[in-house]
């Protein structure tokens, strides 16, 4: 099942959830559309359970980024970076399922907004937690506000998928990682 939840996941990032026909998951899941409601309730059913799937692959795939050794300015980068590859090409065309939920559900869906909440918070704390193991460390300056320098990181790792469906290339999302870095002297 989590194939399919990953093929319905890449409907979603790019077509949204509204322009989402229960015959494009279909046919993207490659299962009848009998099985598809046997499995879930709804086209809304099939959304939540693709955004927790890939909410849980995408911080498998950032953790293993950012491995656990270096200091907290290097494993900054590397959250950095790895937004910027996910922001470029087909990738980066496609979108981010945060984001287009963020925009699209999260002001109608309770539950939608909740979880949306939920992953730019957990994002947020591991970003403040990097900045402040980088102070700790001494490679980011100790007199930097932790909670909102991680808030302006959050903020620039979405704007960063938003951009990225306009088509930018690897060297501009990369540039853009360079002047952040240097947001943090």
């Amino acid at each position: 099942m989590n194939d399919a939840l990953d093929k319905a996941v890449r409907v979603f990032c790019a077509r949204g959830y509204h322009a989402t026909s229960i015959g494009d998951l279909t046919e993207a899941m490659q299962l009848a559309q009998g099985s598809v409601y046997k499995a879930f309730k709804d086209k809304r059913a099939v959304f939540l359970a693709a955004f927790d799937r890939n909410k849980a692959v995408r911080a498998e795939k950032l953790q293993d980024a950012i491995g656990a050794g270096g200091t907290g300015r290097e494993r900054l980068r590397k959250v950095l970076a790895f937004y910027a590859e996910a922001s470029h090409g087909a990738e980066g065309r496609q979108g981010c399922l945060v984001v287009g939920s963020a925009a699209e559900l999260a002001i109608f869906d309770d539950e939608v907004a909740q979880r949306v909440a939920a992953s730019l918070d957990r994002n947020e704390a591991l970003l403040s937690g990097l900045i402040q193991q980088g102070q700790a460390d001494g490679s980011i300056p100790a007199d930097l506000d932790s909670a909102a320098t991680a808030r302006l990181m959050l903020c620039l790792l979405q704007g960063m998928r938003v951009v990225g469906k306009t088509g930018r290339s690897r060297d501009e999302m990369a540039a853009v990682v360079e002047v952040a870095m240097k947001a943090l002297a």
